[in-house]
């Protein structure tokens, strides 16, 4: 009940001596001068009889109180709630993209939780449409508690598009948007417009159009990294799953990737039911077209998608002989090239080495 609900006493009943007691401890002082208008006269006050002398009272003991702590930051709540390895991995350089049901809110924290170098809550292609609002709440719940990850919004060309991005302005946790439905270039630099500055966002490129304007969109103000959404594009164009039909499109989407100055774009997710084999097969075409990512849709595929998208055992120990030559003629009589292919071949060999480095991948 509040203050202004309590009963109030009735006008014409005459105070209690405990109203008057409660009226006067509530009473407010006006200054420190005051004297309470009730006490009398300080002249005009009758002689206190003595007393018997008061006893002091024995010293109580101190309380211990416990020491208080710190209150969690949503920095460390962030790193509670999120495996700590991806935590620090810069986005430019995820392998495995772990598609989230945004309906499905039980499931954000052990993808948060698992090996996966980016997560996405999909607010799109997961989500039915009498769900779009439900889901939306729970994201915008998760990113307001703690929780950090990417968010699928709807395409431009819905009504959801508009409130996705109220919704997530408001969030803390967005690390960045992946805009489906991804045709133009300016689609990509409205949405950033609508969110922080800064805030990433990656084109998912789905149609016959979005790859022929794969150049421009990858250039546009605001794109992060582009992305290859492999079933509405067959369902556009009538490909089949075949890696020579589609290797147009994902050729396309590196070249744009590689003109726009981008990191290497991400390509669709294997089957949910495949095998781990067909994961590592299907990772391989991924790595032979050079694209550097690949969206999952399960926790169980992304230890294979990273495994499949990081430099093999092969590579690793290409690239450290081949290091360790170059710094041991560095030291002694200096470094003979011996035709233009050394230069680019120890390129890659550093560039291994880093992204070793950057995975945790090297092993004594």
């Amino acid at each position: 009940m509040t203050s202004t609900d309590a009963p109030q006493p009735d006008p014409k009943e005459p105070a209690t001596a405990s109203d008057s007691a409660t009226a006067a401890a509530n009473a407010e002082p006006t200054g420190h001068n005051d004297v309470p208008a009730s006490a009398p006269a300080a002249d005009s006050a009758e002689p206190v009889q003595p007393s018997d002398p008061v006893q002091p009272a024995e010293p109580s003991q101190p309380q211990q109180q416990e020491p208080k702590q710190p209150a969690e930051t949503d920095e460390q709540a962030t790193h509670r709630i999120r495996n700590e390895r991806a935590a620090k991995l810069p986005a430019n350089l995820s392998r495995s993209w772990l598609l989230v049901n945004a309906a499905k809110p039980e499931q954000f924290e052990p993808a948060l939780l698992s090996e996966a170098d980016s997560v996405i809550f999909d607010l799109e292609a997961a989500v039915a449409e009498d769900r779009k609002e439900e889901a939306r709440y729970y994201v915008v719940r998760a990113l307001n508690s703690g929780l950090s990850a990417w968010v699928r919004i709807n395409g431009m060309d819905t009504h959801h598009w508009k409130t996705d991005l109220e919704a997530l302005i408001k969030t803390p946790g967005l690390r960045g948007v992946m805009l489906a439905q991804t045709e133009k270039p300016e689609q990509v630099t409205l949405t950033a417009m609508r969110l922080h500055a800064g805030t990433p966002v990656i084109a998912l490129i789905e149609s016959a159009i979005g790859v022929e304007n794969a150049t421009a969109i990858a250039s546009a103000p605001g794109t992060f990294r582009l992305a290859f959404g492999v079933n509405d594009f067959r369902k556009d164009t009538g490909a089949t799953e075949d890696p020579m039909a589609l290797a147009y499109a994902r050729g396309k989407l590196v070249v744009a990737s590689r003109v726009g100055k981008l990191p290497g774009p991400i390509d669709g997710p294997p089957a949910a039911t495949d095998s781990v084999e067909a994961v590592l097969a299907a990772c391989d075409i991924t790595q032979r077209m050079g694209m550097t990512g690949k969206m999952c849709l399960t926790v169980g595929q992304v230890e294979d998608v990273n495994r499949g998208l990081s430099p093999s055992t092969e590579e690793l120990q290409w690239a450290r002989e081949l290091i360790t030559q170059h710094e041991q003629a560095q030291r002694s009589n200096g470094v003979d090239i011996a035709d233009g292919s050394y230069l680019p071949r120890l390129a890659r060999a550093q560039k291994v080495a880093n992204l070793a480095d950057t995975y945790g991948l090297w092993k004594n």
